[in-house]
């Protein structure tokens, strides 16, 4: 459910630099789920999860851990043996802050010009998929500082591991700047554990130039796709909580969460009217295919548009691309998260580094190469096609503070649900 997973190489940092060949943004791999229900279900000191309806079974105590939701907001626990460090601490010196994230998600001009404000070394090391970094990080054979891009469905897993530490929030003042439902997400009341990171949306990308009309002239775009005279040039994500959502959603269901199997069944038939009729393409190379015009209908992530001038052939303007999401903002939403990791060998370089990442000036730097926007006070539709970052006909990729409000989440599910999406989504995918 994260549209870094799967990556094996970076995004060029400037328009005029082609991607590397065969690679795709990220790559769907179908038992993936299924291992991720092992990783998290399985019996043993590392089992946190398994199938329940309401919370999520966690670890041989017999703890149990809930499953956040807007309505359902969750406080984690702080432990006694992970508490956060104490205040007034100066940074380590002669220290190297090592972080861990997705690959090609943070501009490695802030890493330089972090390393230089506070006269360390910054090493990056990166990951393909949360499951690899959740197991790597469990296995305790890796040390790092600063864990980025943790999506808010494991944050109860890495605290009830004791994966990451509570944060000492004196040292992060520039939690100001964010968007103020971030200083008390519903996944991480308090922001005890986390601070935001980057925010993003799910919608359709299409192609202006080959397209009469647009998903916004639809009575519901989301059922934009589904067109017998664009066969052979439609696309949708290769994921099964996004695909599945967007049959849902075209449908005229809105919960993205739901464990109904009338309701799943309905999606699986949508998407199998959608293979029928249009032959589609499954794939997460929307970044790519719309701006080179192999697909004229892709069903796409914000962040990845609001990268397509990155990608246009030469003396094809970026406006030929649109991106559409509902305007009452009833769509797929998220976010990912930034963490400090137990046991960090810098705990006060990395407090320092997520509050650098909060700072309007670092966060246009860094959405400058990303494309994936982040939800801090400055960071608006005017103000980033003045910088130059973001094309003006783009401008519906960023998420905007009112998005919280009516965006669908797409969250954890108790694990047999899970199953019972990923069982739909294979139906379809593996029937093409």
């Amino acid at each position: 459910m994260h549209p870094k997973e799967g990556w094996q190489a970076g995004r060029p940092p400037i328009p005029g630099v082609s991607p590397s060949e065969g690679v795709s943004r990220r790559s769907f791999l179908r038992g993936a789920g299924a291992g991720a229900g092992m990783l998290l279900g399985a019996g043993g000191a590392g089992s946190l999860l398994s199938a329940c309806s309401g919370a999520l079974a966690a670890g041989p105590a017999g703890r149990t851990l809930p499953l956040p939701r807007p309505d359902r907001p969750v406080t984690w626990p702080i432990y006694a043996d992970n508490k956060p460090i104490k205040s007034g601490l100066l940074p380590e010196r002669n220290a190297t802050l090592k972080i861990y994230n997705w690959v090609a998600y943070v501009n490695q001009q802030c890493l330089n010009d972090f390393g230089k404000k506070y006269n360390c070394k910054v090493e990056l090391t990166t990951f393909n998929t949360m499951t690899e970094a959740l197991a790597k990080l469990s296995s305790g054979q890796v040390n790092f500082d600063v864990f980025m891009g943790v999506t808010n469905d494991v944050i109860g897993k890495t605290v009830a591991e004791k994966l990451i530490q509570p944060l000492n929030q004196s040292y992060i003042p520039n939690i100001d700047q964010a968007w103020s439902e971030f200083t008390n997400p519903f996944y991480d009341q308090h922001w005890q554990y986390t601070v935001p990171y980057t925010i993003y949306t799910t919608g359709i990308s299409w192609r202006k130039d080959h397209l009469s009309d647009s998903p916004a002239s639809w009575p519901n775009g989301y059922a934009f796709p589904w067109q017998s005279k664009y066969a052979g040039k439609v696309a949708i994500l290769d994921d099964y909580r996004e695909s599945t959502s967007l049959a849902l959603l075209k449908s005229g269901i809105y919960d993205l969460n739901t464990t109904d199997p009338a309701q799943l069944a309905q999606a699986q038939h949508a998407l199998q009217d959608l293979v029928r009729i249009t032959n589609v393409h499954i794939d997460n190379n929307d970044y790519t295919e719309v701006p080179s015009g192999q697909m004229w209908i892709h069903h796409a992530w914000s962040g990845d548009m609001a990268a397509a001038a990155s990608y246009m052939p030469k003396g094809v303007p970026v406006d030929v691309v649109g991106y559409w999401f509902p305007q009452d903002g009833k769509g797929p939403t998220a976010n990912d998260t930034n963490a400090i990791l137990r046991g960090a060998q810098n705990p006060v370089l990395a407090h320092l580094f997520l509050n650098y990442l909060l700072d309007l000036p670092n966060v246009l730097t860094n959405i400058s190469f990303n494309g994936y926007m982040q939800p801090i006070y400055g960071v608006t539709q005017q103000r980033l096609v003045h910088e130059g970052i973001l094309p003006k006909s783009l401008i519906s990729t960023v998420v905007l503070e009112e998005n919280l409000k009516h965006g669908l989440w797409e969250l954890q599910l108790p694990v047999e649900a899970d199953l019972a999406w990923q069982q739909a989504w294979q139906v379809v995918s593996l029937g093409i």
